[in-house]
């Protein structure tokens, strides 16, 4: 038996298993072909395709709540994508509840919007994957403010100022993030004339 074992070891039997990963193309035509149940809510991190947790009241209250706040501010020059794809690699194509983007709907026909000038996330039992992963995603694509609107804690997250940081999941990070409690006020950067209610914000 050792001899056998020695032999699988000097023709180069790999040590660990690798993790397979996907890219944007082939994650449609999976969708094309059905792989996903109807229904099923699915976004591509990183090459992972990820299951994402049905939407409860609270959450969906929030998107809502925050869509009308920020079309207040962004009424014109910007377009408000709620719940649509991003396309921010070849290996990522992740779905924010709120991307505010430049131009009109009509500028993104033919592909997705590869950036935007705010993304905003309603956190609850993925508190921990947006403040991480999808933190870290959203700083390398440069987008420049990320929102975080914390239902555990009731507070708003904001995210400013990506920088490559090497440790992080996709190589970059926000050098800073401040706490917004319900009775504060924030301006996005993008919409310096406005701001928002963070209890406006809030189910």
């Amino acid at each position: 038996m050792a001899a056998v074992v020695q032999t699988l070891a000097t023709e180069g039997c790999p040590s660990e298993p690798h993790t397979r990963l996907w890219t944007c193309v082939e994650y449609y035509e999976m969708a094309e072909k059905g792989v996903f149940r109807p229904g099923e809510h699915v976004e591509l991190i990183g090459g992972r395709i990820i299951a994402m947790s049905p939407q409860n009241s609270p959450h969906a209250t929030s998107v809502l709540l925050a869509y009308e706040a920020l079309r207040t501010l962004f009424a014109s020059g910007c377009v408000l994508r709620m719940q649509l794809p991003l396309n921010l690699s070849p290996f990522s194509q992740p779905e924010p509840d709120i991307a505010v983007v430049k131009g009109s709907v009509r500028d993104y026909a033919a592909a997705h919007p590869a950036t935007a000038l705010l993304v905003v996330e309603v956190a609850e039992s993925t508190l921990a994957f947006d403040r991480g992963e999808k933190s870290s995603l959203y700083a390398s694509a440069d987008i420049q403010e990320y929102w975080v609107l914390n239902l555990v804690d009731r507070r708003l997250e904001v995210f400013r100022d990506p920088i490559p940081m090497p440790n992080q999941p996709h190589g970059h990070a926000y050098r800073t993030c401040t706490f917004y409690l319900a009775t504060d006020a924030v301006t996005p950067l993008a919409a310096p004339h406005g701001s928002i209610s963070v209890a406006d914000l809030l189910p």
